[in-house]
């Protein structure tokens, strides 16, 4: 009975987590929708000549907010009367409910008090997910009554994947970024990473680089476009949420394939074929020439070189103590990796602006992700294996130099030299006397030998009464313990 009640209390906190997260996840949505409905209401009240009322206003935050999903919207108010498809999506916006998604997510496994019940990362993913696509679902029946309403196909794959992908990475954060397989799935993972960085980086510097050049275009067009203050403002912030998606496009264009400009026109680094159908925008102002082109244009190469040989350092530092087979399926699989990242990209930041000529615009998604590989394959991999070749090199062990001998000081050179001359110089029967000990205060003749270090101060007196010169006996030539001879005269006299 104990064993039940336990089992019906665990199974009651299990449910009670699952509802708080399906909770959580329509709360995210709820705040998403309402940041970008505060922007447009604002944006609405400060223009001076309001096209509909509150309720467009609204209508057309919950478009913006869909479109941020990667949702298509359909224009019914067109001047020939046809729908339009909009499908661009300005990836700015699309951080917002991105973040949110992942935030709730990793919160609701990692909650602050660990006693509380959490579901499991399975049900975790389902909750959160389920509460946010009810919620998306009102909003698309919501846009349909609006001059923004959805498609409906579009809504049916993109908008579950978006959120699916922002959850599950949201879950995986929490669980501790769990990775299958051996360390050359990391490696591959952060040279990918280390790949699309670089070449969004290089694109974006490639976007306002032709946006300074062209300045007094794009100023232009701009001034013709806003009008009042306030349209200033809206146009601002359209631009803001735009230029992520002028990256995209730049680095499209350095990786080969380029991007369209309606249809049967292309822009590539070999020139611009065609007869583009370009509104006038200040963000297209910054468009290359039509004709073949220069060398500024074959310059954009530059770019996804760059991000290739900075996908392979990073694989090459990462897997350099393993085989050379590892690191290059690391090399391999973030060659693929950064190219799957860049034909989303690609694809949600291109898409149709209209119909007829509009309908192809921006980079196509499965050319440039291929692009992507082979840049990432032809250069990465080749950089993988020369840095871990280069990583892995054994320093030859330096020869040690030989030690010089040391040099004798010149004090020990010239006392040897007077040595030798006076061997040579004393005779032979004076070799063999000894000679006398020397007087107690003075050096003997052969300090110099024996002490290289001699100071002749050592040998003054210990006590200043002490008198310097003391009278010496005369030398006898004979040690002190024998005795002089006498006279043979005297012998015996005494």
């Amino acid at each position: 009975m104990t064993h039940l009640t336990e089992h019906s209390l665990v199974q009651g906190g299990r449910s009670a987590a699952f509802a708080t997260a399906c909770v959580r996840g329509g709360v995210a949505a709820g705040l998403g929708v309402g940041a970008l409905a505060v922007l447009v209401i604002v944006a609405w009240i400060s223009s001076p000549f309001p096209d509909s009322g509150a309720g467009g206003a609204l209508h057309l935050a919950a478009g913006l907010w869909l479109l941020a999903h990667g949702v298509d919207l359909i224009r019914t108010d067109t001047l020939g009367g046809l729908p339009a498809p909009l499908g661009i999506v300005p990836l700015l916006p699309s951080v917002l409910p991105v973040w949110l998604l992942y935030r709730t997510a990793r919160s609701t496994l990692d909650p602050a008090d660990e006693n509380r019940p959490r579901p499991s990362p399975a049900g975790a993913l389902g909750a959160v997910s389920g509460g946010y696509l009810l919620v998306a679902a009102v909003i698309v029946v919501y846009s349909a009554s609006g001059p923004l309403p959805a498609d409906l196909v579009t809504a049916g794959l993109w908008l579950p994947g978006v959120v699916l992908g922002a959850t599950g990475a949201g879950v995986w954060t929490a669980l501790g970024r769990p990775l299958p397989g051996r360390e050359e799935t990391a490696a591959a993972l952060r040279g990918a990473a280390t790949g699309l960085v670089t070449l969004l980086a290089g694109g974006a510097v490639l976007a306002g680089t032709a946006l300074v050049w062209r300045a007094g275009a794009a100023r232009a067009s701009y001034e013709g476009i806003a009008g009042e203050w306030s349209g200033r403002v809206a146009l601002a912030l359209l631009l803001l949420a735009l230029l992520p998606n002028a990256a995209v496009w730049a680095a499209a264009y350095g990786l080969g394939p380029g991007f369209a400009l309606g249809t049967g026109a292309l822009a590539t680094p070999l020139g611009l074929v065609g007869d583009p159908a370009v509104p006038p925008f200040p963000l297209l102002a910054a468009l290359p020439p039509q004709g073949p082109g220069g060398w500024p244009q074959w310059a954009a190469a530059a770019v996804p070189l760059l991000a290739a040989v900075a996908l392979g350092r990073s694989v090459g530092r990462s897997t350099g103590t393993g085989p050379t087979r590892e690191t290059a399926l690391a090399a391999l699989g973030a060659a693929w990796a950064s190219g799957a990242a860049v034909a989303v990209l690609a694809g949600a930041a291109g898409g149709p602006l209209g119909s007829g000529r509009l309908l192809a615009f921006g980079p196509v998604w499965w050319q440039a992700g291929a692009a992507a590989v082979l840049w990432g394959v032809a250069v990465g991999l080749p950089t993988a294996l020369t840095v871990r070749a280069w990583g892995r090199r054994v320093p030859r062990p330096k020869q040690p130099k030989e030690p010089k001998p040391p040099k004798a000081s010149k004090p020990a050179k010239q006392a040897k030299s007077a040595k030798e001359a006076k061997a040579a110089a004393s005779e032979p029967a004076l070799a063999a006397v000894t000679a006398p000990a020397p007087a107690p205060g003075f050096p003997h003749e052969d300090a110099d030998e024996e002490d290289e270090g001699y100071v002749p101060y050592d040998y003054f007196p210990a006590s200043w009464e002490t008198p310097l010169h003391t009278e010496l006996p005369p030398p006898t030539g004979l040690p002190p313990h024998v005795e002089p001879p006498r006279p043979s005269g005297t012998t015996g006299a005494e």
